[in-house]
């Protein structure tokens, strides 16, 4: 492959995290207007992005923290609830720093629930590409005791460590959130039917797979952890 394919190819990958979709919906006009306010006046790439992750992790009240409804998932829904899971407070933030030209994507972690093992759940963050330092996470779940999110690249300081061999920081960042991560949100209707259902996967630990670095959704199980 020439170097010029090479390039192609990157630049191909990459547009997919600058998409408008049916959840990260940032052509949606209060997402836009949003994105502009937040952007006016910065002086650089990582000053937008710090604006863009603080006032979601600080505006948007997390659903289950602040126990109110409704439930959300498209990110102009979050923003005009001003609530919403951490799937979909990284539903607003993809949108917003794609809004700004700005790649971004789904990330997830697979914690325990209660901190001692079973039962475990999904967690949504981003991963947000920097020209200085390429792919970096950052959690906008909202600070709270014990939870002290925060955007100093290229370190990272997310609101959750893994602590257990259950747990996982899964590898893919994706475009679009995952299937079932939208099955929940879309089938209830309250915070707590969505705290008693909270969307987990089966771990698949897979050796030499080319397609665990891929990102792909087989039968309702993520290969690669």
């Amino acid at each position: 492959m020439s170097t010029g394919q090479l390039c192609a190819s990157k630049l191909n990958v990459m547009n997919k995290y600058l998409e408008s979709s049916k959840y990260i919906n940032w052509e949606s006009s209060i997402v836009q207007n949003l994105a502009g306010n937040l952007s006016e006046g910065s002086g650089s790439e990582l000053d937008i992005v710090k604006r863009c992750f603080e006032w979601v992790r600080d505006n948007i009240k997390h659903s289950s923290d602040y126990k109110i409804n409704p439930v959300t998932c498209k990110a102009s829904d979050v923003l005009k609830e001003s609530t919403g899971y951490c799937y979909a407070k990284s539903h607003l933030l993809a949108a917003l720093l794609r809004a700004n030209n700005i790649p971004a994507g789904l990330c997830y972690q697979r914690l325990s629930i209660f901190e001692n093992g079973a039962p475990y759940c999904l967690h949504g963050l981003n991963a947000v590409y920097l020209k200085k330092y390429g792919w970096y996470r950052v959690d906008a779940r909202g600070n709270k005791q014990g939870v002290n999110a925060q955007f100093h690249p290229p370190y990272e300081e997310l609101a959750f460590q893994i602590v257990d061999e259950n747990e996982s920081d899964l590898p893919e960042i994706w475009s679009k959130p995952l299937p079932n991560v939208v099955e929940v949100l879309e089938k209830y209707n309250t915070y707590a039917e969505v705290l008693e259902n909270l969307p987990d996967i089966e771990l698949i630990k897979l050796i030499n797979n080319p397609a665990a670095s891929c990102g792909e959704w087989r039968n309702g199980s993520l290969s690669g952890s």
